[in-house]
């Protein structure tokens, strides 16, 4: 029997409007969802390759707001804010991002963290306002090739962090 429009996987609303970036890390779940919840953890691996962060404030709750800089290898400090909307230990984030609150070209991420095996799957989905926003962060600001990096950054981080409590 041959699939009709009805049966066909419906796709995304906003799926000209997303990026989706996802890796497995060899570390438990608690732990890498740990990795995004206290800027302890936070400031040692957020960002691309070459990227450093500053943190001016920080309250993770729904709610609640990071406000910091990233610093990137050229020299150009990007100012960054972000809000949570939603926080459901170990398994989802939920956040609104941009340059500061109110920002009108703010997007909102979801990150997920499942368990696979030993490791973690994560998921970072993010919609943008618009097509035309989301065209110009892979473009202008090599969005997909910035997420990869931050979840191999993050990756490196906690794999670290079981390395060295195995050797204790």
């Amino acid at each position: 029997m041959a699939a009709t429009g009805r049966d066909a996987p419906a796709q995304s609303a906003t799926a000209d409007r997303e990026i989706v970036i996802s890796r497995v890390i060899d570390a438990p779940r608690e732990l890498v969802f740990e990795a995004f919840t206290e800027v302890r953890h936070l400031s040692r691996w957020w960002g691309p390759e070459g990227f450093t962060t500053t943190t001016r404030a920080f309250e993770f709750r729904v709610g609640g707001e990071w406000d910091f800089v990233m610093h990137g290898p050229d020299g150009t400090d990007y100012q960054e804010w972000i809000t949570w909307t939603e926080i459901a230990p170990p398994e989802r984030i939920a956040l609104l991002h941009g340059e500061s609150r109110g920002d009108p070209n703010a997007f909102e991420s979801v990150l997920t963290f499942a368990p696979d095996g030993a490791a973690t799957r994560i998921e970072m989905r993010t919609v943008f306002p618009t097509k035309e926003l989301r065209d110009e962060a892979v473009e202008k600001y090599h969005a997909i090739e910035g997420g990869q990096q931050t979840l191999s950054n993050l990756a490196a981080y906690v794999t670290e962090i079981v390395r060295k409590e195995v050797e204790n």
